[in-house]
């Protein structure tokens, strides 16, 4: 009985230090697949930049989830640790500094990625447009973070 307790215990932190793990795409593209294998079917073609959350981390394989809530499978060697996050609102505002009233850094579409820089307190994110622009936007309006 100590010997499953044991193992539970450990499980549960193993699965825990998945938790909010965020990577990105790498690669020009990365293929999708409804399985960890290249015969899988695939499901989704993506761009460099698109932000995922690991759920599983085989070898060579990892299983995603992805701001509309998928699961699929993608290899490794096409993701990177390089933090992104992806604009859900329909448009959002990336201020100068991180509060309402602060002029407009830049102004993003739904579905644009952005590199995540940091958080700040009060629930604000500072991410960097492709562009270059910096700015800061309100967490509740980007996946990934």
């Amino acid at each position: 009985m100590r010997r499953f307790a044991a193992a539970a215990v450990l499980a549960l932190a193993c699965a825990g230090a998945q938790a909010g793990e965020f990577l990105s795409v790498g690669e020009p593209t990365a293929v999708l697949y409804d399985a960890p294998s290249r015969n899988a079917k695939p499901l989704y073609v993506v761009s460099r930049h698109y932000p995922v959350e690991v759920i599983v981390n085989l070898e060579a394989w990892v299983k995603v989830r992805d701001h509309t809530g998928a699961l699929t499978w993608v290899e490794r060697r096409l993701l990177v640790d390089r933090r992104m996050v992806v604009v859900t609102a329909p448009s959002a505002e990336a201020r100068m500094r991180p509060e309402e009233g602060a002029p407009v850094a830049f102004v993003v579409a739904q579905n644009v990625a952005l590199e995540l820089l940091g958080f700040v307190p009060g629930g604000w994110l500072r991410v960097r447009h492709a562009d270059g622009a910096n700015g800061y936007l309100p967490a509740a309006l980007v996946w990934g973070s």
